[in-house]
């Protein structure tokens, strides 16, 4: 090969160099020894932009990125950007092209496009329904109805956009859906149910909404909420019918709901065929529940007791509560177990439980006397099964609801004999059955026994609240009223919502005449029972005590808000106003306790004297006349009967009444005493006869007062003989103390017959002739609590369920 024909590459420029050539700004290694870098770190001057403008390079090109005449030359896709072949240590490092100033606007969005237009009224639509739901959920029904119509309304206005634009093809389904939905919920949370029923059915009939069938759910819900049960029963089946079996649970609930119905209808057969069939495919507590019910309900016996074994057999997928436990030292795993220990999912654990042991508790209940021939049997029967069971522990429970079903059929001594079988059981059983047993015996009044087992319940268990309670009563009772009061703050203490306990402190303090500790407990008594009739009238009598009347008239009017026809509470409230001088409003009162009890004596007392002062005699005929029948043997009404005819002008009646007196009661000196003015001032013939007779009888008088004043100084001798060991006259004190008591039930005479003294009617009566100064000084006494207990009765320690 001959060299001629070889050529050499001619030398050309490298397109790779430069790169191992570097700006100094770059060279970090001298960056603690750049005083501009370092001040730049010190202050805000790096955060300025930079000012120097990119140079040329060194070959007259401009670099790439850089802005030329106003232009800016476009990147290669060959080159790196910034970096060209020319560049030597000075040149400008400005990859993002930061010299160029900031970057042109963005364009405004132009609002007025349709496309846009449908976005914002689409978004409009969406805020519409959550604001709805959100309503919803806070309880302003009325406000989400409204949001889910206005819905209704932009969404419409949607549809007539697209249908302009050209894009109804488009249409939002998923959009249309949650809007009628939502409208046809609050329709219905509203109860306006005939429009609520109406945006279901055009959900319904749409063909293109997929899956609306199970929407007829929801209508027949409504219906039953109509009591349209045949209705309900149709759709309930049709929504089965479109309802795939793939949704199990779904179709079992569809199919309970169609058993309750027909419950409500009447026809347990038809109910039973579906809880059977639930019961056979996913069996719970609830329809198993149900089930026993419709079979209690035609009275089969056999098939109830299959249907309460199904029930207890029923698997509740709750775990054991040992894994609750910590199982090692190991500090993670007592942290875990801490904080899982009430979570949300125990707690949902708890409630399945508490509900599947009330459901059993209650079904054995209801069936026990009804499977065997007698309650006791029935029930031993329900407590077999349950020990056979996962329900082991409540075999106890329903021994104890076993004596208190005794109690409810008033059979004392069962229920006894069954609590008593507890004593050896375990801590907690032992003292719900002491408590029980502790109550039972204070009702009967045997303190002694109420005593004892207060005492075993309070062993077996310290903090039961219901034992303290009951030891506090027995306390009570032998007027230790400062113990009583330490165990019922000890029963607040470890429960402090424990209403009998603090009830019964309050009614301690008042013994105690510590009113102002006695109303502060009385008071927050009444914060938790708002409308406890009996706490509210307690408050009334402390004020009273404390001398408040205006407070009491306040309590009580509350009162008589909570019980409207109370004549006890009419009758106080009419004694209060009657102490503040308001005459009027205590007639009012009275009136009406006298209307609604008409045989109070001291109400009746009242009215007569308020007529008979008020000159309306004839009406106070009528109460005195009613006080008559109550009480034939007391003269003193007949008496003001006969006083009222003669305070009003009709003589005769009064003549008339006065001897009729005189017959049942011959030795009346005040009826005899009225027989001869009234004789004497009509004129007539029999005033010697009755004159006499009032001689005869106020001699009689004055014998037997003679003898009751003997009787009582040998009373009082006898007395002091029998202290000197005297036997005689220990029998004429006997006989004379008789006498002292009959003549104190006789009526006295020892008064004159012109008698202008006001008196107490129910003190000896004396009836003054002429206009009377002031009216007698009547009515209901104003009654304070005395020591006796039964005035006050101690809040019942409640049974435990």
């Amino acid at each position: 090969i001959e060299m001629e024909n070889v050529h050499l590459a001619v030398e050309e420029e490298d397109l790779y160099s430069g790169y191992n050539d570097y700006n100094p700004t770059f060279d970090s290694e001298e960056l603690e020894n750049d005083v501009g870098f370092q001040q730049a770190v010190r202050t805000s001057h790096g955060r300025r932009p930079p000012a120097r403008v990119p140079v040329a390079s060194s070959m007259g090109r401009p670099m790439t990125g850089a802005v030329q005449d106003g232009a800016a030359r476009p990147m290669t896709a060959v080159r790196a950007a910034g970096y060209t072949s020319s560049m030597t240590r000075g040149s400008t490092f400005d990859p993002l092209g930061q010299s160029r100033g900031p970057a042109a606007p963005l364009e405004a969005k132009n609002e007025d496009t349709p496309e846009e237009k449908i976005k914002i009224l689409e978004k409009k639509v969406n805020e519409l329904i959550e604001e709805s739901c959100m309503a919803q959920s806070t309880g302003a029904l009325q406000l989400a109805l409204e949001k889910a119509k206005e819905a209704g309304r932009k969404e419409r206005t949607l549809v007539r956009h697209r249908e302009k634009s050209g894009n109804g093809d488009h249409i939002n389904l998923d959009l249309t859906y949650s809007v009628l939905l939502n409208l046809a919920n609050q329709y219905a949370n509203n109860e306006m149910f005939p429009e609520a029923l109406n945006s279901y059915q055009v959900i319904v009939r749409n063909k293109m909404f997929s899956n609306a069938g199970r929407l007829k759910v929801n209508m027949a819900n409504i219906y039953v909420r109509q009591k349209s049960y045949p209705k309900a029963i149709k759709f309930y089946r049709m929504a089965l019918d479109q309802i795939s079996n793939a949704h199990k649970e779904m179709r079992i609930k569809i199919m309970q709901n169609i058993g309750v119905v027909f419950v409500r209808m009447g026809q347990y057969s038809d109910a039973i065929t579906s809880f059977e069939h639930i019961m056979s495919e996913s069996p719970n507590v609830k329809t198993g529940f149900n089930l026993i019910l419709c079979y209690y309900a035609i009275g089969d016996r056999e098939r109830m007791k299959k249907a309460f074994q199904k029930l207890i057999s029923v698997p509740l997928g709750v775990d054991d509560e040992d894994k609750y436990i910590p199982s090692s030292d190991e500090s993670d795993s007592e942290l875990v177990i801490e904080a899982i220990k009430n979570d949300k999912l125990h707690q949902m654990e708890r409630d399945l439980k508490v509900l599947a042991e009330k459901y059993i508790m209650t079904a054995a209940k209801l069936i026990a006397p009804a499977i065997e021939t007698s309650f006791a049997t029935g029930f031993d029967w329900c407590v077999d099964m349950v020990k056979s069971s996962q329900y082991v522990e409540l075999a106890n429970d329903l021994e104890i609801n076993k004596a208190i079903s005794y109690l409810r059929q008033k059979d004392f001594n069962q229920a006894v004999e069954t609590l008593k079988t507890f004593e050896k059981k375990d801590s907690r059983v032992k003292s719900a059955a002491a408590t029980n047993l502790s109550f039972l015996y204070f009702l009967e009044k045997d303190y002694e026994q109420a005593d004892r087992y207060a005492d075993l319940a309070m062993t077996a268990d310290r903090y039961n609240p219901a034992a303290l309670i009951n030891k506090g009563n027995t306390v009570f009772i032998k007027q230790d009223h400062e113990k009583a009061a330490e165990f019922y703050k000890e029963a607040l203490r470890n429960d402090s919502s424990c209403t009998e306990a603090l009830y019964n402190l309050g009614l301690t303090y008042k013994r105690l005449n510590r009113l102002e500790e006695a109303l502060d407990c009385f008071l927050k008594l009444h914060a938790i029972l708002r409308n406890s009739a009996q706490v509210m009238y307690q408050l009334t009598t402390l004020y009273e005590l404390l001398e408040d009347p205006q407070q009491a008239i306040e309590w009580l009017i509350q009162v008589l808000s909570v019980t409207h026809t109370d004549p006890r509470a009419l009758a106080k409230l009419g004694e209060l106003y009657d102490g503040e001088g308001d005459k009027s409003q205590a007639l009012q009162y009275y009136y009406e306790s006298f209307r609604y009890f008409p045989s109070n004596m001291d109400v009746i007392e009242w009215l007569g004297a308020y007529y008979i002062e008020t000159h309306f005699c004839e009406k106070a005929i009528q109460y005195f006349e009613r006080a008559t029948l109550i009480q034939p043997a007391q003269v003193k009404w007949q008496l003001m009967v006969a006083s009222c005819y003669r305070r009003s002008g009709n003589y005769q009646k009064a003549l008339e009444t006065y001897k009729d007196i005189h017959r049942r009661f011959p030795e009346n000196v005040e009826c005899l005493r009225f027989l001869v003015r009234l004789c004497t001032d009509m004129g007539l013939k029999d005033v010697q006869e009755y004159a006499t007779k009032l001689k005869k009888a106020e001699k009689m008088k004055e014998i037997r007062e003679q003898r009751v004043k003997a009787g009582r100084e040998g009373s009082a001798r006898s007395r002091r003989e029998g202290r000197e060991g005297s036997a005689d006259a220990g029998h004429g004190n006997t006989k004379g103390e008789r006498l002292s008591a009959k003549m104190r039930s006789l009526p006295g005479s020892n008064e004159p017959y012109e008698a202008n003294s006001p008196k107490e009617i129910d003190a000896s009566y004396v009836d003054p002739l002429g206009p009377q100064t002031e009216r007698p000084k009547t009515g209901a006494k104003k009654r304070v609590e005395g020591d006796d207990f039964a005035d006050e009765e101690l809040g019942d320690d409640l049974l435990p369920e």
